[in-house]
């Protein structure tokens, strides 16, 4: 494990950071059960087994030859833990467990990585080391930190479709209590919008966050809450998963080849609707954020006589004021804590929807940081003045295909940097797994 007890090139906080995600990344690992690492919790996805090595691989694969002049010593690993599966179309996986290396065999594999890369960077701080594509030692960092954050993201809502018994439950924070609350909307006021990162700014950002830009937003309405899952139970008990107008073409023949009915997360039994958290199964929590596809949010808005919100509008209900200040997040310039919101992987579950009121938007709009991300309508694409990472091409470029949207956000597994304003998530509109919510507009 890396530990710094001196001042190093690339600083100790950062370091320190590359460590506690590991602590992050190993412990998560820990709640599956040794014979379950070769299961496949989501049919799209890899196995678990896949991402044990995939981490360390990255972080390898981004530093150890052009910036820290290490040798490989084992490129077949180097290789096949490289990439992971984005599940647009095409056919499932069809490997088999035997297919992968012993889960001893790639534990030896990350120790390797881990002390070399580890022995590099603490033996003469970092000193000596290259940039690699004009980009320096501290961006890359930061690049396999949020990497590896993300995936302890992916990771959670996978090991979440694992069977419970397949994993060992794990101790989480207190459940907020539901408290009152009635429907309502909120008033955003016309007025511009800031998106995306200025370049030389001195923050962090990955290169969809780049160029800044203004937009002008007119005026328009926001739900105040995310919508909750008793509101989308009187959708799906209205028969909006079997009403054709509420669909789009390509939604429609996605829900019926696949006969969803309900969100991934609920489970009929008896007549009643239960909920899967992370350990267990409980009685659907009405005031909880409804986690479901972009397909099936679409439908609700629909269904509701409104519509998804564009990723300026939402920026806008978001860090907008009505003096045109910006702010740093909804609730001011204070860091992000737990009374602003369910983030930073203090709880493994969603909590109520107004939980958390100390993190609102100064139009007081709720909850628009942590539990759960929002889908807005707009789909992913670049920002004007876009160039790719160099050295990570394929990490925005190869989803601007017009078939991935906008989430803004974050969820209750979502690190607390990457709540800056300018990060941006993005996933197809057929996929349900993803702790995602929604909110609608009207204009």
């Amino acid at each position: 494990m890396l530990t710094v007890q001196r001042e190093s090139a690339v600083g100790d906080l950062l370091l320190e950071r590359v460590s506690d995600a590991r602590r992050r990344s190993d412990a998560l690992f820990e709640i599956v059960r040794d014979e379950a690492m070769y299961d496949r919790p989501i049919p799209e996805r890899h196995r678990i087994i896949f991402y044990v090595g995939h981490l360390e691989a990255f972080d390898w694969n981004l530093l150890h030859e052009s910036v820290l002049g290490l040798r490989s010593f084992h490129p077949e690993f180097d290789h096949l833990f490289a990439f992971g599966i984005d599940p647009v179309g095409g056919g499932l996986p069809n490997d088999q467990p035997s297919d992968w290396p012993s889960l001893d065999r790639v534990s030896e594999y990350v120790r390797k990585i881990r002390t070399s890369l580890d022995e590099r960077l603490m033996g003469n701080g970092g000193n000596g080391a290259r940039q690699r594509d004009g980009f320096s030692l501290e961006t890359l960092l930061n690049v396999a930190i949020e990497h590896r954050l993300m995936h302890l993201e992916t990771l959670a809502y996978m090991l979440h479709q694992l069977p419970l018994e397949r994993k060992i439950p794990q101790a989480g924070s207190v459940t907020p209590l539901a408290s009152p609350l009635a429907y309502s909307m909120i008033k955003i006021p016309g007025g511009a919008v800031r998106l995306g990162l200025k370049r030389g700014s001195g923050v962090f950002g990955w290169d969809n966050e780049f160029e800044a830009h203004a937009a002008e937003v007119p005026a328009f309405e926001i739900d105040r809450y995310m919508v909750r899952n008793g509101q989308f139970r009187e959708f799906l008990e209205d028969g909006g998963y079997e009403r054709r107008e509420l669909w789009g073409d390509a939604d429609w023949e996605w829900k019926s080849a696949g006969d969803i009915s309900c969100p991934v997360f609920w489970r009929e039994q008896d007549g009643a609707w239960l909920y899967r958290t992370m350990f267990g199964e409980i009685p659907l929590p009405l005031q909880w954020p409804a986690y479901v596809s972009h397909a099936e949010a679409s439908a609700y808005a629909r269904w509701a006589g409104k519509t998804l919100p564009k990723e300026e509008q939402w920026q806008r209900a978001a860090y907008g004021s009505r003096d045109e200040a910006e702010r740093l997040y909804p609730w001011g310039n204070e860091a992000p804590g737990p009374k602003h919101g369910n983030f930073d992987f203090e709880r493994w579950d969603p909590a109520p929807v107004n939980a958390h009121p100390q993190g609102s938007s100064a139009f007081g709009v709720e909850g628009m940081l942590g539990n759960g991300w929002e889908w807005t309508s707009s789909v992913f694409g670049p920002f004007p003045g876009f160039e790719p990472f160099p050295f990570y091409r394929g990490y925005s470029a190869d989803f601007f295909d017009g078939k991935h949207f906008v989430m803004k956000g974050g969820s209750a597994r979502t690190a607390a940097c990457m709540l800056r304003p300018t990060f941006r998530n993005w996933f197809q509109p057929h996929y349900q797994y993803v702790y995602a919510g929604f909110r609608c507009v009207n204009v």
